[in-house]
């Protein structure tokens, strides 16, 4: 089978493009041919605002290049990642007007709240899930707190929802766990065309022992993430386990003073992926503090492929990945019951032990490459029996 892959990356490399890649490599090494078609939004800075805001609802030009490429290549499907903002909706069209199927991931909940994540002003926010026109999020100005881009995304979202884009373009949408899922259908995407397909690793790390002393906390320094309540909460465990910090974020002036204040708190930074592999899998546990809807959870089947057990919100699509075969859940946003629930499993090491075994037995029955490939071919399957 041949595809052509599509994603507009982002300024600062994340989830999605880490999934980008890894997809495409892997369907490479089973033997498809893979073209892809990449926009990054680095370049946002050097187009004219009023072009952006008229390529956001409809990029022409990405429609004309992909109609050109897909002339050439004659690929079977388009799988979408991310079109927003350079590459547009057009995209879809484009493959639909040369006859190829359409998947698009959802990776978070743009197409329902102009700042895809449901989660506002340090709480959950829901205003705009089924709200005609996403008012309330233009009038907060929830995408990067301004009014005019927020109703940049609302009008994209709503002239596509007028126009049939979600129902009429898109094959497939693959949904990466069952809380999202519920909510695009809440949201009003049809059911009959979402599939569920979570994320996975690939290559997989090899487990390591935990015997580090420590626990870890890797993801962006963000209120939505609940450094907050992760910093609050170590306050209350009082040395009892060293932290380390990897990644960063607007919240790096909180977690500076916190290290200030305690010694035992240690921020890393960024890392390439393979020192972050070696700090998780040395951890004794590894804390995902996440305050907002997480549609899914990356860092935690991360975690999972290491051995190393995870304590973490009991919010989104989070208890899906963590259950008592991998960690522990806590209340979200009380730092109390998350140092309760890690000083519980420092005061019994022998579940400690135990989850490591678990946690990776886990990660093998749900996160592998090869279930993936196979859901994911499937689901191509599908889709182009739709033409």
């Amino acid at each position: 089978m041949k595809i052509l892959a599509v994603h507009n990356r982002y300024q600062q490399p994340g989830g999605e493009d880490r999934i980008f890649d890894t997809e495409t490599a892997l369907l490479e090494e089973r033997g498809h041919k893979v073209y892809r078609y990449t926009l990054d939004n680095d370049d946002i800075a050097t187009v004219n605002p009023l072009l952006l805001a008229k390529n956001t609802l409809w990029n022409s030009t990405v429609y004309q290049e992909l109609r050109s490429l897909i002339q050439l290549y004659q690929p079977q499907v388009a799988h979408f990642h991310n079109t927003f903002p350079l590459i547009s909706p057009a995209a879809y069209y484009a493959a639909k007007d040369e006859g190829v199927a359409v998947v698009q991931t959802l990776h978070n909940y743009r197409l329902l709240c102009p700042n895809a994540l449901f989660f506002r002003d340090g709480h959950v926010c829901e205003d705009c899930l089924g709200s005609a026109g996403q008012l309330p999020g233009i009038v907060r100005g929830c995408y990067r707190n301004s009014r005019g881009t927020s109703a940049l995304v609302a009008a994209t979202n709503g002239w596509h929802s007028l126009l049939g884009t979600w129902t009429e373009a898109v094959d497939k949408f693959i949904v990466i766990s069952q809380f999202a899922m519920d909510k695009f259908i809440q949201g009003g995407l049809p059911a009959a065309k979402l599939v569920l397909k979570p994320n996975f690793l690939h290559p997989v790390p090899a487990p390591s022992d935990g015997n580090g002393g420590y626990a870890v906390y890797v993801g962006r320094l963000s209120i939505e993430k609940g450094l907050g309540v992760l910093l609050d909460a170590w306050r209350q465990l009082d040395s009892q386990l060293p932290l380390k910090i990897l990644g960063d974020g607007p919240m790096a002036d909180l977690v500076t003073q916190a290290v200030r204040e305690m010694p035992h708190i240690e921020w890393l930074g960024r890392k390439p992926a393979p020192e972050v592999y070696d700090i998780v899998g040395n951890a004794a546990l590894l804390v995902f503090p996440s305050e907002w809807y997480e549609t899914f959870g990356q860092v935690a089947i991360e975690a999972l492929a290491k051995g190393t057990p995870v304590v973490a919100s009991d919010i989104g699509a989070i208890p899906e990945l963590v259950n008592d075969r991998s960690g522990l859940l806590f209340r979200p946003g009380d730092p109390t019951d998350l140092a309760a629930k890690i000083a519980s499993l420092l005061a019994n090491p022998h579940q400690l032990a135990r989850l490591r075994l678990t946690a990776r037995a886990e990660f093998e029955s749900k996160y592998t490459a090869d279930n993936n490939y196979q859901r994911l071919l499937a689901i191509y399957q599908s889709a182009s029996s739709r033409i």
